[in-house]
């Protein structure tokens, strides 16, 4: 039996909630529609809670490729137990939210996603609006950025190993692919005229289903050879995937977390691994944030960039620097 199977909320981080329990934390799912499309969600309560009180809040935004109930649904408990309202969502067309063609990774839309549960969330029982934060996870960390240039009911704004999705697919992983961008740009097209043909819907390579483990391990980036660990074995889980669709690309391809930085003037923590082979996404985006007074960038001694969703001993400074940061700007 999978940990997925095994617990009934479908949760597959160590430490998960088994079961709702007076007192406790204490975790619901809920759906909310938008823009005609139903979103997936888990909002997890602090111990004893009260919805005639008012709480501070927490809207999590999952990494590329990951579900609410891997490592955004971990640190949407870890908040709970400090006393927060928290809220993990599938972004749309991916995990359990609605839209086809399942796995479309369109900046735009998980910018909206992130729109979108800011206007669920400050409409939940016992959330009070005017305290109300983000923290984005990976490629959830580089939407979180844009999201929150614009998005002001958000007060303060936490980042974990972002990834700046968009220069990636483009560039490749550092700048690996620059020199064929014309060739994977005409290929998105035609994958787009497919589609909308209704010939097929044409998906990115999936590594967890074409590579063995053995072949994993001698990949030369920690974050592919983690990722594959993460995602394929430890904390697998059946709605996540690596495949997007190739379409997508046409506007990943333009796509740049850094633009923009200037207008975030909220307080700002960025988080990642000192030894993060992405740590040079979080370090160009931090640069880029001259708009707020309070900012900090927080690096994990011995963290890669997958390691903070998971090992303990970097949990915990996470929390912790959450814990500080959350206390101090909600």
């Amino acid at each position: 039996m999978s940990k997925e199977e095994e617990n009934q909320f479908g949760l597959v981080y160590d430490g998960a909630i088994t079961e709702n329990e007076i007192g406790k934390v204490n975790i619901y799912s809920v759906n909310y529609m938008l823009n005609g499309l139903k979103i997936s969600a888990n909002v997890y309560t602090p111990a004893n809670f009260d919805e005639t009180n008012q709480y501070p809040t927490v809207v999590v935004a999952h990494p590329n490729g990951g579900v609410k109930e891997q490592v955004a649904g971990l640190y949407s408990q870890k908040l709970a137990e400090l006393g927060y309202i928290a809220m993990a969502f599938d972004a749309s067309y991916q995990g359990q939210s609605e839209g086809q063609p399942r796995n479309t990774d369109k900046p735009q839309n998980r910018v909206e996603d992130i729109h979108g549960a800011i206007d669920y969330i400050v409409n939940y029982k016992g959330v009070d609006r005017n305290r109300v934060g983000i923290l984005g996870i990976c490629g959830g960390g580089g939407y979180t950025l844009r999201a929150s240039q614009t998005d002001k009911r958000i007060k303060a704004v936490a980042t974990l190993s972002a990834f700046n999705t968009g220069i990636v697919r483009k560039n490749g992983f550092l700048d690996s692919q620059i020199n064929t961008i014309t060739e994977r740009l005409e290929d998105a097209y035609k994958a787009r005229e497919d589609e909308l043909a209704r010939k097929e819907v044409r998906y990115t390579p999936n590594m967890l289903e074409t590579m063995t483990p053995e072949e994993a391990k001698k990949m030369p980036f920690d974050l592919y050879k983690d990722g594959y660990e993460y995602y394929g074995i430890t904390h697998k889980h059946t709605r996540s995937s690596f495949a997007y669709t190739v379409s997508s690309n046409i506007d990943l391809f333009s796509f740049d977390a850094r633009v923009g930085m200037e207008m975030i003037n909220q307080p700002l923590l960025m988080m990642a691994g000192k030894m993060a082979d992405t740590l040079y996404m979080t370090e160009g985006c931090y640069e880029k944030a001259t708009g707020t007074k309070n900012k900090e960038l927080f690096l994990i001694d011995g963290a890669t960039h997958i390691q903070t969703y998971w090992k303990p001993e970097y949990v915990e400074q996470v929390v912790n620097k959450l814990k500080e940061f959350y206390a101090k700007y909600l």
